[in-house]
């Protein structure tokens, strides 16, 4: 059985790119989030302590993203996973960066990436 608590379209606001003009304004990052988690026991209890809290995760990403500054999405999507799979109760997650704007006639460019932990 395989449970999902996601967080779509997360706006962060970041540092992020390797040309000097990314590094001196911010830019919107989108976060797609897919964390799998038992959802048996919260719900049977009924009680959001027991729950993954999507809020908890989302305000630690928006700390970590605006606090720091990389040149790849690529570096900035692994430490996010990082961050959900060390700090939160999450098997495994399935995470989709977008950086809208950056290709011409692109919508969005980025990556999408899946790691769980260590069995």
């Amino acid at each position: 059985m395989t449970d999902v608590v996601f967080i779509e379209a997360l706006e962060i606001d970041a540092l992020i790119g390797i040309y000097d003009w990314e590094r001196r304004v911010r830019q919107t990052l989108s976060f797609d989030i897919e964390m799998e988690f038992d959802n048996r026991i919260p719900a049977a209890a009924d009680d959001i302590a027991l729950t993954l809290n999507y809020k908890a995760v989302s305000k630690r990403l928006i700390e970590y993203v605006q606090s720091t500054g990389f040149g790849l999405v690529e570096t900035l999507a692994e430490r996010c996973a990082e961050i959900i799979l060390n700090e939160f109760d999450v098997r495994r997650v399935r995470l989709k960066l977008s950086k809208p704007g950056a290709v011409r006639g692109a919508r969005a460019v980025g990556v999408r990436i899946e790691r769980s932990r260590d069995p």
